[in-house]
């Protein structure tokens, strides 16, 4: 999670916010009206093999992908056909056989190891399925951390984790572990670390495949109201066909290929 460019302060986001559902012309108009902007992500050619066995097996076939700023973008498709990949190649957690990707205009294949890890730390946020939190710290620990290892000052880290907490509902749960949080408080706290720097691309890997039905669907507005908030690109894998149907650009993945659905 690394800046291009110098990131927004989180503590900036809004606190009140009407909870209302929105539609594909909400999140357009919204998102690209809202403070702070997010990547503009372009994808050319993009491919990713592997090799098993003593066998090319192609994940990823020469994708093409524009994601303007502030998107708000859904992908899905059957297990197997390259989502996750394609997920961890945008966030840079993995590197393409070949292609290219542009982040307001500057190719990040081409980055070094270190800037790239930096380049992460500042503009990308992820949401797995899986919060992936820490278990020995706090919740408001949990949010710090990004900031801790970009070695902002302790005081700065603590004064965004609260307000991010606070914007998601969770300023009852600062001090609580993750072992101490309801499976939709977990997915909060997690999407609150990814937030905490401001990233200008978010990625999700079906970040409410483990909550129930009225705890996913309460995450879900929470993804859309941040998007509009905050106008950082959104790019969401996901099985649900309510939030990829809720999306302003649906995307469908077949056999390591995207086609436009809407």
């Amino acid at each position: 999670m690394s800046a291009l460019t110098p990131p927004q302060p989180v503590a900036t986001v809004p606190v009140p916010m009407a909870n209302r559902k929105a539609g594909a012309a909400d999140a357009r108009s919204d998102a690209t009206t809202a403070p702070g902007g997010g990547a503009r992500v372009l994808v050319r050619d993009l491919w990713k093999v592997f090799e098993h066995g003593g066998r090319s097996i192609e994940v990823l076939r020469g994708i093409d992908l524009d994601l303007e700023p502030g998107a708000l973008v859904s992908v899905v498709g059957a297990s197997g056909v390259g989502k996750s990949t394609l997920l961890h190649l945008l966030g840079t957690l993995d590197a393409p056989t070949s292609g290219q990707m542009l982040f307001d205009g500057v190719n990040v294949t081409d980055m070094s190891a270190a800037k790239l890890a930096s380049f992460r730390n500042r503009s990308i946020g992820f949401v797995f399925q899986f919060h992936h939190l820490l278990p020995e710290f706090t919740a408001l620990e949990n949010v710090m951390m990004p900031g801790l290892i970009a070695r902002q000052p302790r005081k700065e880290c603590r004064e965004r984790a609260e307000a991010i907490l606070l914007r998601v509902g969770l300023q009852d749960r600062l001090r609580h572990r993750p072992g101490e949080l309801s499976g939709g408080e977990q997915q909060r706290v997690a999407l609150a670390r990814a937030l905490s720097l401001s990233p200008r691309l978010l990625l999700g890997d079906e970040p409410t495949g483990n909550l129930d039905t009225k705890t996913g669907r309460a995450i879900h507005d929470l993804f859309f109201e941040l998007n509009r908030e905050l106008g950082m690109t959104l790019l969401l894998v996901t099985h649900n066909d309510e939030l990829a149907g809720r999306a302003f650009r649906k995307l469908r993945m077949v056999d390591g290929r995207i086609q436009e659905e809407g």
